[in-house]
C-alpha cells in the first residue's frame, strides 16, 4: 500500500495491517498460503500461455472446468498436490515449480506487480 493512502486511512481512524496480522496466521501458515497462491497463478499463466481454455485443461486433467477455476483461484479445497501434478501435466519442470513457489515467474494479469 502506498504511504499516502496508508496515512490517509490511519488519519481517518482505520487500522492498517497485513492479512497475516488480521487473521492471526503463524509465519508458516502465511508462507504456505503464499506458496499455494503462487502455484495457482503459475497454473493460470501456463494454461493461458499454451492457449488452453479452462474447459480444455479440465479435459486434459480429467476434471471439470469448475475445478480448474478453483485451482486457479487458490480455493482452500484445492490441495497443493493437485496444483503441482497439474503443472507437471502442463509440462512444468521441477525448476519451474521452484521458481513459481519463490515467486520468480513472470506474472501477467491483475496480480502482476
Amino acid at each position: 500500500m502506498r504511504r499516502g493512502n496508508k496515512a490517509r486511512l490511519e488519519a481517518a481512524g482505520w487500522s492498517v495491517g497485513s492479512v497475516k496480522e488480521f487473521l492471526g496466521l503463524s509465519e508458516a501458515d502465511a508462507v504456505l498460503i503464499e506458496m499455494k497462491l503462487s502455484l495457482s497463478q503459475s497454473l493460470r499463466d501456463r494454461r493461458k500461455k499454451q492457449g488452453l481454455s479452462q474447459v480444455q485443461l479440465a479435459e486434459r486433467l480429467q476434471s471439470s472446468q469448475s475445478r480448474v477455476a478453483k485451482m486457479e483461484a487458490g480455493d482452500p479445497s484445492v490441495s497443493m498436490d493437485l496444483l503441482v501434478s497439474s503443472l507437471l501435466q502442463l509440462g512444468a519442470s521441477s525448476a519451474d515449480l521452484a521458481n513459481a513457489i519463490r515467486g520468480r515467474e513472470k506474472r501477467t494479469g491483475p496480480r502482476a506487480a
